[in-house]
């Protein structure tokens, strides 16, 4: 029997999600006439296009929450923040329209839009990029946001799937986390949105929350799945205070300890895989017949700062403060701060403040990465016809990983690289065995499991 807790606790313990790789905290300014030339040549010849579009506002601050966000009780703000995004998109308009084939409205939370700014966002993007029927429209939502035109609304706007962060519908909790949302609420959203015509709902929910029980994790589990969402992202918490100063209200001796989150989501990712979804890559689970188990299943599933997709865009273009444009020479991050994000735009300038172009190397450990993230192997053939003699020392190294220092945990098998199945959850260390950023990094990254 593997023992995955002892494994934890002599290798690193805090590793990088591995959204990205290099992971965004090595984004520099270095290189930013490059970097914003590269980007625009990578969006002028794309075939086709992904679109993040941030909203960095929330009417209720969670302290959990990792993303760039600021709390507002007034509307006022995210009005005049609309205009500036529908500025920066304007950016893009040309002779040529690049079809898009998907559009993530994050935050923040997006569902608190009103129908005056999701109508000049669409009309914003209408005219700078190909929409069609096809494009599928995905809008994070929190159920507290959406008043009785909401849905409508975000229907006209096209929406085709809901994404609804549920956390833990244990009321203590909630009052830990400073996110109250009950599941009648949420049940109520759900069979709105279904009667709407939404035919694809995911459902968030996190283990390793401030005094959640494997018992109170079991009955959220429960819930969601009583929903039956097509798609459930099972994230652990990430605890940093160091970056995020507002999770400091968060009692750290109320937080579970390495060997509960290891049971926990284990426990919660054997309840879902029973009630008969799939298990895409270590935090996502779709049902069978969803577009994301079938690309998981056909070896083309990928991973980006949403988490798993079935996008096959090689070009992610990000809108508003913080987002990041992920294109196949490099990444491209704009300002965080919304003030001097808003104040690049309304002076005509790139919003783009630091990013990374690719090296030769660090294109190669990517797709290695990215593959042990989606498939948690890769193979000797694929490494060396991307990437040639380096890819043979690649592989080389890959073999050395196997026989020494990954060999509990990785083999290698008929011309693959792969995790062995019950130590899969240990994905992002054999990942860092092939990251050689982190031996130069001294940030702080959440747990590993």
């Amino acid at each position: 029997m593997l023992d995955l807790e002892k494994l934890l606790l002599n290798e690193a313990a805090q590793l990088p999600r591995y959204t990205s790789y290099p992971p965004a905290n090595h984004f520099n300014s270095n290189d930013l006439p490059a970097l914003g030339d590269a980007l625009q040549t990578a969006v002028a010849n794309a075939d086709t296009l992904s679109l993040y579009l941030h909203v960095p506002f929330c009417d209720r601050l969670c302290w959990f929450c990792g993303c760039h966000t600021k709390h507002t009780l007034s509307y006022v703000p995210v009005a005049n923040y609309v205009n500036v995004l529908a500025d920066e998109i304007a950016r893009y308009k040309g002779p040529h329209r690049t079809r898009v084939t998907k559009i993530h409205l994050g935050g923040g939370s997006p569902s608190l839009l009103k129908k005056p700014e999701l109508d000049k966002i669409k009309k914003a993007l209408n005219t700078a990029f190909l929409i069609d029927h096809e494009t599928a429209i995905s809008v994070e939502l929190d159920p507290s946001d959406l008043g009785g035109e909401s849905i409508g609304n975000l229907i006209e706007f096209g929406l085709t799937r809901a994404s609804i962060g549920v956390q833990d519908f244990d009321p203590e909790i909630q009052v830990a986390i400073n996110r109250p949302q009950s599941f009648e609420l949420t049940s109520s959203v759900v069979q709105q949105l279904r009667r709407a015509g939404v035919k694809s709902i995911n459902i968030d929910a996190l283990y390793g929350l401030p005094g959640q029980t494997s018992e109170k994790l079991t009955a959220t589990v429960s819930k969601v799945l009583s929903l039956q969402p097509e798609r459930i992202s099972l994230f652990g918490y990430a605890h940093v205070p160091w970056v995020k100063p507002h999770q400091k209200m968060i009692d750290e001796k109320t937080l579970p300890g390495q060997s509960q989150r290891l049971h926990d989501a284990g426990l919660a990712s054997s309840m879902i895989r029973n009630a008969g979804y799939d298990a895409i890559g270590i935090d996502h689970f779709a049902k069978p017949d969803d577009n994301l188990a079938k690309v998981a299943r056909s070896g083309k599933l990928r991973r980006n700062f949403q988490g798993y997709t079935d996008d096959d865009s090689q070009v992610l273009l990000g809108f508003g403060p913080s987002s990041i444009s992920g294109f196949p020479g490099g990444f491209a991050q704009n300002q965080v701060a919304t003030g001097i994000y808003t104040a690049a735009i309304t002076s005509g300038r790139s919003p783009v403040a630091r990013g990374l172009l690719l090296s030769q190397e660090d294109q190669l450990n990517g797709w290695i990465i990215e593959r042990l993230m989606c498939d948690f192997a890769f193979s000797k053939g694929e490494l060396e016809q991307l990437f040639n003699e380096k890819g043979q020392k690649a592989w080389l190294k890959a073999i050395g990983l196997a026989e020494t220092s990954l060999a509990k945990v990785c083999r290698i098998s008929r011309g693959r690289f792969e995790m062995i199945e019950e130590a899969r959850p240990l994905v992002r260390l054999a990942a860092s065995k092939f990251d050689t950023w982190l031996q130069a990094s001294a940030f702080q990254y959440s747990k590993a499991v």
